[in-house]
């Protein structure tokens, strides 16, 4: 079963237009909570990674912060053991 990712952006952010264009092109679904638009959803973010920057990314309760390909690439793409 796929891990749930989940991505905690704002609109003008090209970081997280980076990362979802890694998730639609490698056909990861996500979730997208836009923190400029959504109070609760930025509380969630700030509480999860003790942080305000943007993206941070939810990927099974591990978080990813900011767009780090190699590291996303791992998580979500590599085979499994």
């Amino acid at each position: 079963m796929a891990q749930k990712v989940i991505i905690y952006t704002t609109p003008t952010c090209g970081w997280c237009h980076r990362a979802k264009a890694f998730f639609d092109e490698n056909h990861v679904a996500y979730e997208e909570k836009d923190v400029a638009s959504d109070l609760a959803a930025r509380q969630e973010m700030i509480q999860k990674s003790h942080q305000m920057g943007v993206p941070v990314i939810d990927v099974g309760g591990e978080l990813v912060l900011g767009f780090n390909e190699p590291v996303l690439r791992e998580k979500l793409l590599a085979p499994k053991q």
